[in-house]
């Protein structure tokens, strides 16, 4: 069943066309991948669907009903989040009170206090470094706080912004475990990549964006084997 529908989107910045009327689904339960290089559009398209970015034209609808200018703080209550490039956590707040921020528009203490030793179960690094200052952090324990921060929200749809950039290999494949873990319990997920084959491995389906159009969609394994897709993202040899 479709989760999002996204419908010939356009978005504009003075006179530059940033989308050129892009279409695509997210189905409940996927995860899918919008893959693309620098300046393709993919961040924003993220943005356009959660109200961060104003239209110029097309509809976005989640769960049926049209949200395509719905203020961001709205998205949020309808249970889209978005884990924004460069993890802007809050560098002079600690862990928990990053975490707690994630929860601010829900009324449910005992529900939030379940939620943070949730977040911690995926992160057992952030438990250890509740006390500690955000900005403290490593690159890669920015990341975890981030999505824990995200997943504080209980969203049903979850975008992620380059989650891998700048970060090392190992804990690049920490990230990527989470992100299939966190969708195996039933979180569906939009993720946005430069590191093409780490982000095609684990979607189920890939959308390949090129200057604001969609130029390919498949599953992420069938891009993944596609020529086309290997020269241009992945390195001609790699498989």
């Amino acid at each position: 069943m479709s989760l999002l529908e996204v419908k010939n989107l356009q978005v504009h910045y003075g006179g530059i066309e940033a989308l050129k009327g892009i279409s695509f689904e997210v189905n409940e339960g996927e995860i899918v991948t919008l893959i693309g290089a620098n300046g393709a559009g993919k961040s924003t398209t993220l943005r356009s669907i959660c109200g961060l970015v104003q239209k110029s034209g097309g509809e976005i609808v989640y769960q049926g009903k049209p949200i395509t200018n719905l203020a961001t703080q709205k998205t949020v209550e309808q249970g889209i989040v978005l884990v924004p490039e460069g993890r802007r956590v809050f560098p002079n707040l600690t862990v928990l009170e990053n975490l707690k921020i994630g929860a601010y528009l829900r009324k449910d203490d005992a529900g939030i206090q379940e939620d943070i030793k949730h977040v911690y179960g995926f992160f057992p690094r952030l438990e250890e470094r509740h006390w500690q200052m955000a900005g403290t952090l490593s690159g890669g324990e920015q990341q975890m706080l981030a999505v824990g921060r995200a997943l504080m929200a209980r969203p049903k749809l979850i975008m992620m912004d380059e989650p891998s950039l700048g970060l090392a290999p190992l804990v690049v494949r920490d990230i990527f475990s989470i992100i299939t873990r966190i969708n195996s319990e039933g979180v569906t997920v939009l993720l946005i990549e430069q590191n093409a084959n780490a982000a095609l491995r684990i979607a189920h389906r890939g959308y390949v964006l090129e200057t604001g159009n969609i130029a390919m969609s498949n599953t992420g394994h069938a891009l993944l084997n596609d020529d086309r897709v290997r020269q241009a993202y992945l390195g001609k040899s790699e498989k």
